[in-house]
């Protein structure tokens, strides 16, 4: 056997060894990519319905309005405009409290609302993972919702919603068309 045909059949076998390596390849590819358009996102917070962990020590006594726990960092710029949003919010149909992992800014303790330093246990029981995060809690102490925010519009969202549930009266719209004769 001369050098050219050896070399010939060892470029084969490498050429050979190589598709399958990316025929491998472009399967796991394809089976990652199926996957993770299937699978859900994972979801943070409690679930509707679970019981809210320290609502004791949280909620006023005999509470008759829902809770909304507000999750904050004293460093994030979103956080400052939920906490502002908070306390433009403050109103006798909705009880709040602003939680912080560690101290809280001085800016907080200006507001109408309730503020809490040194909650790091309570992120995790209410599993917070990003911030601002907010749960709602009803006057029996069982979560209604939990859910990152995103900005000021979505916890004003969030607080209409609490305001109006679901199946409630709609709002009226007045509408003025005018004369047409």
């Amino acid at each position: 056997m001369s050098f050219q045909t050896s070399a010939l059949i060892l470029s084969w076998i490498a050429i050979l060894l190589l598709a399958f390596t990316v025929s491998g390849l472009v399967r796991q590819v394809h089976a990652l990519s199926s996957g993770a358009v299937q699978r859900r996102p994972e979801s943070v917070g409690l679930r509707p319905g679970a019981p809210a962990p320290g609502f004791a020590r949280l909620a006023p006594a005999a509470p008759t309005v829902p809770l909304v726990l507000l999750f904050l960092e004293p460093d994030c710029g979103t956080c400052t405009e939920v906490l502002a949003e908070a306390g433009e919010h403050a109103r006798p149909g909705l009880e709040f409290r602003v939680l912080y992992r560690e101290d809280p800014p001085a800016r907080a303790a200006e507001l109408p609302i309730t503020v809490l330093g040194g909650q790091a246990e309570l992120f995790e029981r209410y599993d917070a993972l990003a911030t601002p995060f907010a749960t709602v809690v009803d006057a029996a102490g069982r979560v209604l919702r939990a859910e990152p925010i995103g900005s000021r519009a979505a916890l004003h969202r969030l607080l209409d919603e609490v305001d109006s549930p679901a199946g409630g009266p709609a709002p009226a719209v007045a509408t003025n068309q005018g004369d047409r004769a």
